[in-house]
């Protein structure tokens, strides 16, 4: 438990940071969930219609330091050869 005055401010923003960042990663999840259902059914349109909204959100977590910027540029590829597999 936080002793100090500076530590327990700390700890108030530390709380702050996760909810902020928690739904930040739902949001990510939620547009891979829609990306997966799509490239699930089959259907290449939907896939990459999917993928084009999917790819800024994954790229836009990197910037606010909720994913590693090489962890989504591996996300990105592989999704990415994953949608143009079905489309061909």
């Amino acid at each position: 438990m936080a002793n100090t005055p500076s530590a327990k401010k700390a700890a108030r923003k530390i709380e702050r940071r996760t909810e902020v960042n928690r739904s930040r990663r739902s949001r990510v999840r939620t547009y891979l969930r829609k990306l997966e259902d799509a490239i699930g059914t089959g259907d290449a349109a939907a896939a990459a219609a999917a993928f084009k909204v999917a790819e800024p959100e994954i790229m836009r977590a990197v910037t606010k330091g909720v994913l590693h910027k090489n962890t989504a540029s591996r996300k990105v590829s592989r999704l990415a050869a994953r949608v143009r597999k079905l489309s061909a």
